[in-house]
């Protein structure tokens, strides 16, 4: 109920009053006071006035189950929810689940992950309060060697929520790092439990660097964060909500044509590598090539210097800019 409380305060301009809520929720004026405090005390400024009702005069960044829900404009896309304020991994947590006959669609969210986890066994930096950790659980009717693409199609409605939140340019380098001038701001990591034929589930987890205000000396040259870009901080938890708006839309539309046909080309049109001399680093072998864009399965299409055209697939190739990140 808090959360139904939390939007129906957003979207009014005006007092609600007490008895409308309960009205309205069929509860008791005490459960509503009960709700409101709660409310209070995870840091909403709500104004309360006798005889009028009440009033959400600031919404702070706050990231919790609540205010993940009164945002949420989904029809299963992280319509259940399982937020932790510290977790290990959100990954680990959704496999947990994902064993369990846990709901398609279900999202993980934590405030801070102790063991959040990158490609290739890296690990992904998580400190608390500034960042989004969230992973989907997924039940998709697809034999195992599709289940890649998801990556891509993650990807893909990672950037349109943040061009929808911020307003800012905001591209992909093949085949899932979200960046903007340049540099990562999301990297997205997605693990599987299949049989032969058969996909038990796909958890796709999301780093996003939100409101971070300095990297290390490490990291800086090539990663930064939405905050750094735009200039101003930026509420996660809109965020989370419109990657998951745009996800579902995209998801339907992979899921309908089995492929990637569907949005291949406004995935092209975000692909920052697309038109861009590239070195292909596979294992043994490395060379340099013109990269053109994505085919309808999520493989990169490359011209060798040598005029041979290959399509480069993600699984156990790297691909880099010849001029820096991307």
């Amino acid at each position: 109920m808090k959360s139904e409380i939390l939007r129906l305060l957003k979207e009014s301009d005006d007092y609600i009053s007490g008895q409308q809520m309960c009205d309205r929720f069929h509860v008791s004026r005490t459960a509503v006071w009960k709700a409101i405090e709660q409310l209070k005390k995870e840091g909403y400024e709500i104004e309360a006035v006798r005889n009028r009702g009440y009033r959400l005069l600031e919404s702070p960044d706050i990231m919790s189950e609540a205010e993940i829900r009164s945002l949420m404009d989904t029809e299963w896309a992280g319509k259940n929810i399982v937020y932790f304020d510290e977790i290990d991994s959100t990954n680990n947590r959704a496999k947990e689940l994902g064993e369990k006959d846990g709901a398609h669609g279900t999202l993980f969210v934590a405030d801070r992950q102790v063991a959040g986890k990158g490609r290739r066994g890296r690990v992904w930096e998580s400190p608390k309060g500034i960042s989004i950790y969230m992973t989907i659980l997924l039940r998709p009717d697809l034999i195992p060697t599709k289940a890649p693409m998801l990556t891509l199609v993650m990807a893909q409605s990672v950037a349109e929520g943040i061009r929808e939140v911020t307003g800012m340019e905001t591209g992909i380098k093949w085949p899932n790092d979200i960046v903007m001038n340049k540099k990562k701001v999301c990297g997205i990591l997605t693990e599987m439990s299949t049989e032969i034929d058969y996909i038990n589930y796909v958890v796709i987890g999301v780093g996003i660097n939100v409101n971070q205000k300095v990297f290390d000396e490490e990291l800086k040259e090539k990663a930064t964060s939405l905050m750094i870009e735009t200039g101003a901080p930026v509420k996660r938890s809109a965020l989370i909500a419109a990657v998951m708006k745009h996800f579902e839309i995209n998801y339907a539309l992979f899921m309908e044509n089995g492929d990637l046909s569907g949005l291949q080309e406004s995935y092209n049109e975000m692909l920052v590598n697309r038109g861009k001399e590239v070195r292909i680093l596979e294992p043994g072998n490395e060379y340099n090539a013109h990269a053109y864009g994505i085919n309808e399965t999520g493989e990169l299409i490359v011209r060798t210097q040598k005029g041979e055209e290959k399509h480069v697939f993600a699984g156990e190739v790297s691909v880099r800019g010849i001029y820096g990140y991307v």
